[in-house]
């Protein structure tokens, strides 16, 4: 087994030493706030013409040529509702010095700022040489839960690193390693299925998608906590998917090391939840393939028995996914657990319905749903529900079997990919899917290009309320 490395802890800085003053500035308090600076300090600010734009910068010397003070411009609200992170767009611009917060925003947006400063921290560095430049550091400010935000900032960077390391380092038996390397640094009990014992334990679909390739699928399962509701999170480990005999263009295979984003993302999420002791009975399900071509590969036109005794009909074997999702959400839902929720880089058709930057996601809980769209909206991690459509059952019902696993017409893939999923869950009252990108395709603050966890932090700040604990 490969030894999975952890990414860097991102942590505010101790507070030790001289720190310089940092104020972050909106717009619409430019002139007061101004006006309550030293008359050096107002000179400075005047004669460099800062007007508090969102993301710009001003450095204020001292009488040595020093840094007395920094000021962040923040923009107006309507700059803020547009673009996250404005202080992690920020950091890397600002002088490798320490700061404290003199002057800041209301709370929400102070805790989303701060996120941002250390997500900015983020650095995928394991196959180039790391940079020598330091970035600046920045004391908590005591009106915060800094404890918190550097939890949400681990879970977000392990997502993060599981995604961008390629597949030739990041194949089932690495993602058991990480998975493994979670589970240990929090006491969680883990159980790993192998090959071949999938069938004898009666997991078809994660062997048949995984079969064709030299490196094992298994199913990863771990348990941590004792008491409280049972949680159960489900996410989709496609080390890389190649799109099977139905073979994928060349420019459609290149991003494929983010196949396993549903995975890295429920693990990034379990992260944040152990390291905030929730008490709740977690439980996280992974079922960690290649999708990849040999001679004993699944073929188009296969019908496939599930764990749940449901015949499924492979009319393109390149909509594997579902596939394996469907044996480990049946596995979850034998327990009746209070939620499952499955996580998954499932459809292009969400993509197209959304774009890159939102996660839309199924569910018939009302109540839940809501909670979803307030809490992604509060910690701008946006989301979006998408209907479970009756009238689209019928198109994943073939001619010969009792699901199929690529519906023709290539219409609604999104929603029934997600109606193929509901199936394997018929116990639990409580379940929500989301169909995630997990790329950011270009650079923005707080987010380098790259892999990034999407409806990880909604979840985190919903679940409390949704699960009452």
């Amino acid at each position: 087994m490969t030894e999975f490395t952890a990414p860097p802890t991102l942590r505010f800085a101790t507070s030790s030493g001289s720190t310089v003053p940092l104020h972050l500035v909106t717009k619409d308090e430019l002139a007061g706030w101004t006006e309550m600076q030293p008359r050096r300090m107002r000179a400075w600010l005047d004669a460099t013409g800062f007007t508090a734009a969102f993301g710009t910068i001003a450095l204020v010397p001292d009488p040595d040529g020093g840094l007395a003070a920094a000021a962040v411009g923040l923009g107006t609200a309507m700059d803020r509702q547009r673009a996250r992170f404005c202080l992690g767009g920020a950091r890397p611009k600002l002088p490798a010095a320490t700061f404290h917060l003199e002057h800041g925003p209301e709370q929400a947006t102070l805790d989303e700022e701060l996120l941002g400063w250390l997500l900015a921290g983020y650095r995928f560095d394991k196959f180039r040489t790391p940079p020598t430049r330091a970035l600046a550091q920045l004391v908590a400010p005591k009106s915060v839960d800094a404890t918190k935000l550097e939890a949400i900032a681990a879970g977000e960077a392990l997502t993060r690193d599981l995604i961008n390391t390629p597949a030739s380092h990041m194949g089932p038996e690495d993602l058991e390693a990480a998975f493994v390397g979670l589970g240990q640094a929090f006491g969680a009990e883990i159980s790993v299925i192998y090959g071949d014992e999938l069938l004898y334990h009666n997991f078809p679909l994660v062997h048949a998608v995984g079969r064709a390739s030299d490196r094992s699928p298994r199913l990863l399962d771990m348990r941590w906590g004792t008491q409280g509701p049972q949680l159960t999170l489900v996410g989709k480990g496609v080390c890389f998917d190649t799109g099977g005999l139905n073979l994928k263009p060349g420019a459609s295979m290149g991003l494929m090391k983010k196949d396993m984003g549903g995975a890295a993302t429920v693990m990034g999420l379990a992260h944040m939840i152990m390291s905030q002791g929730w008490p709740v009975r977690l439980r996280v399900i992974v079922p960690a393939v290649e999708n990849a071509v040999s001679g004993n590969a699944m073929r188009p036109g296969d019908v496939l028995l599930s764990r749940k005794g449901v015949s499924i009909e492979v009319n393109n074997t390149d909509a594997e996914g579902r596939l394996v999702l469907a044996d480990a959400l049946t596995l979850a839902d034998e327990e009746t657990p209070d939620m499952i929720i499955c996580m998954a880089t499932l459809t292009g058709a969400a993509r197209v319905a959304v774009g890159p930057d939102i996660a839309p996601f199924f569910t018939r809980d009302t109540a839940l749903s809501a909670a979803l769209l307030q809490s992604g909206d509060a910690v701008r991690d946006p989301v979006w529900p998408l209907p479970l459509h009756p009238g689209y059952e019928a198109n994943i019902q073939p001619g010969i079997a009792d699901l199929d696993n690529a519906p023709s017409g290539g219409m609604a893939g999104a929603i029934t990919a997600a109606l193929f999923l509901h199936r394997f869950v018929e116990n639990t009252p409580r379940f929500v899917h989301f169909d995630i990108y997990g790329h950011q395709p270009v650079a923005a603050p707080a987010r380098p290009k790259g892999g990034v966890g999407q409806a990880a932090r909604a979840l985190f700040d919903a679940l409390p309320a949704a699960l009452k604990l």
